[in-house]
């Protein structure tokens, strides 16, 4: 996801794999937009600035500061720009209320953003010790801390597996249950010294991993406080159902879990038969009312890596509305 956050650093930050959006969102006058995830805008900005003055452009996101830091960007495009607090999956309740029936593209960048995790407050990196939040709306839900605190051994060791694709699942969520009845667990660097400690000792390379071990159990954790894959397939429905004929929709992917939901999805509407390869007869009734543009995802060039790293695991699919 693209940077977020104030000043002249966050603000001159290039959006992931800007050129392919532009590219495949097609902006044109008269167009109407709705970035669901806009961050700090700039994914927002380069559209509205394709499109020209007539075009307009309604932003979302569940981040106050996010959206603080997009109204700062954006401001020179005055009215053309509706900005809206609130989760993406709502997108129907949100446009009805700016008025809007019809939209003619959609761009999502998913995720967590680099200022989201530079900020210890937020508590989504083990790099700097802060609270074990990770909420993207810091004013509604449960945290991380009330999670690992509160989830029973196997429901821990559920979620460390399905969401992180942890190895060492089960003996993390052991690790956990086991210090908790010490004491709570309440900051980042709990956490993650904790799941160090368990996977340092159950793997010998250890010192050949190329991620820190903490990583999968913290996105475990993140993608169940924003119910992350869940908001994605309400979401991408949503979208569709608001898209014009001839509609573009584009989203950006950075873990193998949304990658798969945002493929399962354009396959889905693209009239590809779905029924088990042993079926002889079709019975899935399969309707073409999306052309995929992306035969397969786009990736982030050395341009991009180098400007932001965290666009190395990003990926790009998009598609058409047919109907």
């Amino acid at each position: 996801m693209t940077a977020r956050g104030g000043g002249e650093r966050a603000l001159s930050h290039r959006p992931v794999l800007l050129g392919d959006v532009l590219e495949l969102l097609e902006p044109g006058p008269g167009e109407t937009f709705v970035d669901m995830t806009v961050g700090l805008g700039g994914h927002a900005e380069a559209v509205l600035e394709a499109a020209g003055p007539s075009s307009r452009l309604i932003g979302i996101d569940r981040d106050p500061v996010a959206l603080e830091a997009a109204s700062r960007r954006l401001a020179r495009f005055g009215g053309q720009v509706t900005l809206v607090a609130g989760r993406f999956s709502r997108l129907s309740q949100h446009l009805d209320r700016c008025g809007v029936t019809r939209v003619d593209g959609v761009v999502a960048d998913l995720g967590v953003s680099s200022p989201q995790l530079d900020c210890p407050e937020r508590g989504f990196s083990f790099l700097r010790d802060g609270p074990l939040d990770m909420r993207m709306d810091p004013g509604e839900g449960r945290t991380a801390a009330d999670i690992v605190n509160l989830f029973a051994e196997e429901e821990l060791a559920s979620l460390f597996s399905g969401y992180g694709e942890e190895r060492h699942a089960r003996r993390v969520a052991r690790a956990i249950v086991r210090e908790r009845a010490r004491r709570p667990l309440r900051t980042t660097g709990d956490l993650a010294d904790l799941v160090v400690r368990v996977v340092a000792r159950g793997s010998r390379r250890r010192q050949r991993q190329r991620i820190h071990p903490a990583t999968r159990v913290f996105q475990a954790l993140r993608i169940v406080v924003n119910d992350e894959l869940g908001e994605l397939e309400r979401g991408l429905e949503a979208a569709y159902g608001r898209l014009s004929r001839g509609g573009r929709l584009v989203v950006i992917a950075f873990h193998s879990l949304e990658d798969r939901i945002v493929k399962r999805f354009l396959v889905g509407h693209s009239g590809r038969c779905r029924c088990p390869r042993e079926q002889l007869v079709c019975t899935c009734s399969a309707e073409r009312t999306l052309q995929i543009l992306t035969s397969r995802p786009r990736r982030a060039g050395a341009e991009d890596v180098r400007s932001n790293p965290r666009a190395r695991s990003a990926k790009l699919r998009a598609a058409r509305k047919l109907v």
